[in-house]
């Protein structure tokens, strides 16, 4: 959509009106208020393994929701392990290992639903250097802005792992070309993209935006950390042990 807006806000609401009315949205309804899945999200996730680094990945972070799954999916038929944040980050990370499930179970273990069966939690210090990350969004623009769903945990898990010490990676997403705008507003804490895949064509970000260095701790409530008790065991990793 050839369309510029003030917010993100609006960008979003833009975004799951067109999906509605145009038909594109697909299961789980409604697609407002939350990562919307949509018609060719299979054929958008295999084009993401048409690219570097993630065609060649050993480890990848993939977001749990829908849109998602054939992502997950397809990364565990080719023996890459997912690293799979749980829902608001109340659990911490997961890991599907493509090694440890029957590849009959495959799908099964990529479903945000059934996946727990498949998955084993990992701590933040076992968590390794990942190759690349796979990101779900509500609207994006061409440059490589994202809009997710409006509670920032995409962006703060990624700035969990460059508090861990890690390397920064390049993050790709799939959508439906409604979801792609011409601009919107980002903050300086938000994830930026490299890759954006649609059913139709793949978007590489010629220069992508600065990506976060860490956590930026002005922005989180003390609500925001009591539900995610993630935030509290990187504390305590970085102090370190008698601290």
């Amino acid at each position: 959509m050839n369309q510029k807006f003030q917010t993100k806000a609006d960008a979003r609401q833009r975004v799951w009106d067109a999906l509605d009315d145009q038909g594109f949205a697909r299961a789980p309804f409604p697609a407002h208020g939350r990562i919307p899945n949509f018609e060719g999200a299979d054929l958008a996730a295999l084009k993401i393994f048409e690219a570097a680094p993630w065609r060649e990945a050993c480890a990848i972070k993939v977001n749990p929701d829908s849109p998602q799954m054939h992502v997950r999916h397809h990364a565990l038929t080719l023996g890459i392990r997912v690293y799979v944040p749980t829902p608001r980050l109340r659990g911490g990370f997961h890991l599907l290992d493509p090694e440890r499930i029957p590849p009959a179970r495959y799908r099964e273990a990529a479903t945000r639903s059934s996946m727990q069966a498949w998955s084993r939690p990992v701590a933040l210090d076992e968590l390794p250097q990942l190759d690349a990350i796979v990101t779900g969004c509500v609207a994006v623009t061409p440059g490589g802005k994202r809009a997710g769903k409006g509670a920032g945990y995409s962006d703060i898990e990624y700035a969990i792992l460059r508090e861990l010490g890690h390397k920064p990676v390049p993050v790709a997403t799939t959508v439906h070309e409604v979801q792609i705008v011409e601009e919107f507003p980002i903050d300086t804490n938000d994830l930026p993209l490299s890759l954006i895949c649609t059913p139709m064509r793949t978007l590489r970000v010629a220069s992508p935006l600065p990506a976060p260095v860490g956590i930026d701790w002005s922005r989180l409530t003390p609500e925001d950390i009591q539900v995610m008790p993630l935030l509290g065991d990187l504390n305590a990793l970085k102090e370190g042990p008698g601290q």
